[in-house]
């Protein structure tokens, strides 16, 4: 049976609870609840529950409560968090370490994630599906942070909302718009299959998982442990397909093909949620997808009964999203 090891990457000790090996030694679990004890104030709650979790999973019963100091132990139960959200916030904390900054942002018109990654060292960054309303917030962060803005990129053609590349290009000088070749839209640049969005010492690949529109593009962070995956997974679901040249064939293939071959810790995040939702991993979309877990018959069924109205934005978006997004005065 391998050894358990210390949580120097954030997903070992993920997945060496997931894999149920050998419970924590004493001297492993005082190091977590010696790290999590050394948080900052803000963040000390959050941690010690983190460990509990993890010591419980790991086989210890009585969790963390003996490091727990009176002021922190209560009779109200508290809720704790899922494996995917200790997961998430440990590679929160993993990315400062490896100079990745990752800010993830809503907007709740259209339930839309916008994704901010930078390189801590040479400043470079890429916003990722922008949205016209939030461009005062977006380049506010950017400009807080320190950050060059070289690239904004849309996963592609959106039908719920305006995308903000084109705004963004007016307020941001030298940050240029990419979406796919495929798509039909206009951008500064427009990518195709295995193309790389460079920032500092990382980079993007596009990957095309078409199915919700022909132009649809998957980003993957290049050491694989993050997928932006737009529309064509969400957490729990996928993209319609019923417009904009969708087809329920292929995007069973693109997701099954494209992101399910992706490393099974790799986190996902969607260009929506709907109910709450941060991210998952291509585990649990493979696990737990209650369409895409089905055969390619049955989800091609499944889409073709979906019934769901017409998006109220689509008469604006999709015209204006085809040019790169309103442009400003």
């Amino acid at each position: 049976m391998p050894a358990v090891r210390y949580a120097v990457d954030p997903t070992a000790l993920e997945l060496n609870i997931n894999q149920k090996e050998r419970p924590l030694s004493w001297k492993q679990q005082t190091f977590l609840a010696d790290s999590a004890m050394g948080s900052p104030v803000y963040r000390r709650v959050r941690s010690l529950l983190a460990c509990n979790l993890a010591f419980r999973t790991a086989g210890n019963n009585s969790g963390i409560k003996s490091w727990l100091k009176p002021a922190f132990t209560s009779k109200q139960r508290l809720s704790l968090p899922s494996q995917s959200t200790i997961l998430a916030r440990s590679y929160c904390q993993h990315t400062a370490q490896k100079g990745l900054i990752f800010r993830q942002m809503f907007e709740p018109i259209s339930s839309t994630y916008t994704y901010l990654l930078a390189d801590c060292e040479t400043r470079e960054a890429v916003l990722i599906d922008p949205v016209l309303e939030e461009v005062e917030r977006d380049a506010k962060l950017v400009k807080e942070l320190g950050l060059r803005l070289l690239y904004a990129a849309n996963t592609h053609c959106h039908a719920d909302h305006i995308t903000g590349t084109g705004l963004l290009k007016k307020v941001v000088p030298g940050c240029r718009s990419i979406i796919s070749k495929d798509s039909g839209a206009k951008a500064d640049i427009t990518i195709q299959e295995g193309d790389c969005i460079k920032f500092g010492r990382f980079h993007l690949e596009a990957r095309a998982t078409p199915g919700h529109t022909d132009g649809c593009m998957t980003f993957v962070l290049n050491d694989h442990s993050l997928a932006f995956t737009g529309d064509a997974l969400l957490i729990r679901g996928c993209g319609r397909t019923d417009f904009q040249q969708g087809s329920a064939t292929t995007l069973y293939k693109s997701v099954h093909e494209k992101i399910f071959s992706l490393p099974e810790w790799c986190i996902v995040y969607p260009a929506h949620d709907y109910k709450g939702m941060t991210m998952s991993t291509v585990d649990e979309e493979r696990r737990l997808n209650p369409r895409l877990t089905k055969s390619m018959e049955e989800f091609v069924i499944i889409m073709s009964n979906l019934n769901l109205p017409k998006p109220t934005q689509i008469d604006t978006a999709v015209p204006a999203n085809l040019v790169c997004g309103i442009q400003g005065d």
